[in-house]
């Protein structure tokens, strides 16, 4: 069979309750040109271009996109400052460093800065601590945060805000003690502890939203509540509202679960209309249709920790991290056959099979150098393949890792 060789061509379906990949074999002699190789890539230690103008830092960069220009978006929590690094803030300046960066800052391809914007004093309802960023193909930007009266708004990419999601809970002010939140995952009008993570669908005008142990669809117009689900696509009011009890991660990795184990981390929408969202608490990214139909699901470096008494607040004498599936994108060939997740917790980028779940490859070693990770949380690609991340905690970088063996063909924009 000299010159044969065989594609794999892998389609979801659904078996009775469960669901599978099913391996359909091609043979034949072009078939090759055809097959989707494991993407490479390799640092690019000039991008982005510095020093920042104004004396900023850029500090936690919990989520990163791109845009329909290729231009590169992150999110810089200006909150995580620390004091021997703003220095400069005083009056006297203590010392030449430094000033925290807007929390909105935009990049081109090349690395330069061409936008910064946003921060406490932006707009009334600015958050302590943005999270989501995405930028729809008209340009407008839409921000988001988890906190007591927090939400989803919509801005220009000037930084002119255009709406407001709402669905807010009451925001605590100076001097105010609200009552603790209560679990209600049946609750669709007020999401009283913001929005922490979402992503739009624009061809269906949809949003959609992670909140406790669900997802929650909403029209990206009107904010008008369409639909939702849970783990493994269970109705919200099959959803418990008590908390996912902790299990001993050194006896094996977590056990099986039907109900989402928080925090959930990402929610992302495949070429082929498939929803995939980043189950953080249990090491598991689980897929769905649109309509919340559980189609399968996978393990991201499971033998490491997902919850328990070590993943506690940073601070907590105890803290360490925890969970592998900070985020995730999708690889930039055609059919999107690979997903690389963001797993800040090993400081790594997996690079996972999207139709079988298997890993593939990986992206990066931890460490503070050009080309590791510590703390990796954002992750995107632009539309030629490369991929761009962010480090949260004490990591507080942007880099970029161009993708080596690519097809040099722009896609999905």
């Amino acid at each position: 069979m000299a010159g044969i060789t065989k594609r794999i061509i892998r389609s979801p379906i659904r078996l009775g309750p469960q669901t599978i990949a099913v391996c359909l074999i091609c043979i034949g002699a072009t078939a090759a040109a055809q097959e989707v190789p494991v993407p490479v890539y390799e640092v690019d230690a000039s991008w982005p271009k510095v020093p920042l103008p104004n004396k900023w830092l850029i500090q936690a960069v919990p989520v990163i996109t791109t845009d329909h220009e290729d231009h590169i978006w992150a999110i810089s929590r200006a909150r995580d400052l620390r004091p021997d690094e703003a220095m400069a803030t005083t009056t006297p300046p203590r010392g030449d460093c430094c000033v925290a960066a807007p929390e909105i800052l935009e990049f081109d391809t090349e690395g330069n800065l061409v936008n910064a914007w946003g921060g406490p004093g932006h707009h009334p309802l600015w958050p302590a601590g943005p999270q989501t960023i995405v930028v729809d193909r008209e340009g407008n930007v839409w921000i988001s945060a988890r906190g007591r009266g927090d939400g989803l708004m919509k801005f220009s990419r000037e930084g002119e805000f255009l709406w407001d999601f709402g669905h807010r809970g009451p925001r605590p002010q100076p001097g105010d003690t609200l009552p603790p939140l209560v679990e209600d995952n049946t609750e669709t009008e007020v999401l009283p502890n913001g929005v922490f993570v979402f992503n739009l669908d624009e061809d269906e005008r949809e949003i959609y939203i992670i909140d406790y142990k669900r997802v929650l669809v909403y029209d990206m117009d009107t904010a008008e509540y369409k639909r939702g689900w849970g783990g493994r696509g269970m109705p919200l009011d099959e959803i418990t509202n008590d908390s996912i009890p902790p299990y001993d991660w050194r006896a094996g990795p977590p056990p099986d679960l039907d109900q989402f184990a928080p925090a959930l981390h990402c929610v992302h929408i495949s070429v082929d209309g498939l929803v995939y969202v980043c189950e953080r608490g249990n090491n598991r990214i689980q897929v769905f249709t649109k309509a919340g139909e559980h189609v399968f699901e996978f393990h991201v470096a499971n033998h490491t920790p997902a919850r328990g008494p070590e993943c506690g607040r940073i601070g907590d004498p105890e803290f360490a991290r925890c969970g592998t599936t900070w985020n995730m994108t999708f690889s930039h060939d055609e059919g999107q056959q690979y997903v690389l997740v963001a797993d800040g917790t090993n400081h790594r980028v997996w690079i996972h099979d999207r139709f079988t779940g298997e890993q593939v490859g990986e992206v990066g070693s931890p460490g503070r150098n050009a080309g590791q990770f510590y703390w990796l949380d954002g992750i995107a690609l632009d539309s030629y393949g490369n991929m761009y991340t962010g480090e949260v905690y004490m990591g507080k970088r942007v880099q970029k890792f161009d993708l080596i063996n690519g097809d040099g063909v722009r896609r999905f924009r």
